[in-house]
């Protein structure tokens, strides 16, 4: 397993306890790479205790001011949800997204989110996942700390590891688009499409959502996001100038 390439990014941790006791389930299941994003407390005591000996894990972690920052790329991202969402990525199990995590992991960076203690991931979040992770916990109570969360999936990682995963073969010749890249042609498209008044002003998130699970689902590799870019800069060059932006 290349454990380097396996991102455990928590979102906005409230507690110093939660982030050691994530790093501890990394370490017994052979983690290393650990992602906050703006937490709340880090580096801190409780940390440090509930870390256990994972000390190297917490020494090592990285601190992003953004959660594009801690995506850079990677070129898969999944993210846990305790709830089923109306109009959002493909749901997996833990053990279903495990396999194809530590295949691509093998070529490339990827990126696991789990979100803030109460509230979990926002749906802005939510937007820039392949997939969801869905833990399959008692329904009557379903409530899982976050560090247990990170041991679930963790723990499939691990056996999926064990179990032999073959190595994803490329789908090209050209590497994958990466979540930064995927990203910078979201906003492209959106001003675009603002620009052509093809997007309802009023709500313009609903379909610049479904455009993200269309390329989501179509993962398309590097010279495919540059063809798509030039195609919309060829647009922006003839459109009427945009005051505006001046």
């Amino acid at each position: 397993m290349r454990a380097e390439h396996v991102r455990i990014v928590l979102v906005e941790p409230s507690l110093g306890a939660n982030v050691g006791a994530a790093a501890r389930a990394m370490k017994t299941m052979g983690l290393q790479r650990l992602d906050l994003v703006t937490p709340r407390q880090f580096p801190h005591p409780d940390a440090t205790a509930m870390a256990s000996g994972a000390d190297d894990v917490l020494e090592h972690a990285r601190v992003h001011a953004s959660l594009d920052d801690a995506l850079v790329g990677a070129t898969r991202v999944v993210g846990l949800s305790a709830r089923q969402r109306s109009l959002s990525c493909p749901v997996e199990d833990p053990r279903a997204a495990a396999a194809p995590l530590l295949a691509e992991a093998e070529q490339h960076p990827v990126a696991i989110l789990f979100g803030r203690e109460r509230t979990g991931l926002t749906n802005e979040e939510i937007d820039r996942c392949h997939r969801l992770v869905h833990i399959p916990a008692n329904p009557e109570y379903s409530s899982l700390n976050i560090a247990a969360s990170v041991q679930v999936m963790a723990y499939e990682l691990r056996m999926a590891s064990l179990a032999g995963v073959p190595v994803a073969q490329p789908n090209s010749e050209w590497p994958p688009a990466t979540a930064d890249d995927m990203e910078r042609l979201y906003e492209h498209l959106e001003r675009v499409l603002h620009r052509i008044d093809f997007l309802d002003p009023s709500n313009p998130r609903a379909l610049m959502r479904r455009l993200r699970l269309f390329f989501g689902r179509a993962e398309p590799d590097h010279n495919e996001m540059q063809i798509l870019r030039g195609i919309l800069a060829h647009v922006e060059k003839s459109l009427p100038r945009d005051a505006s932006r001046e």
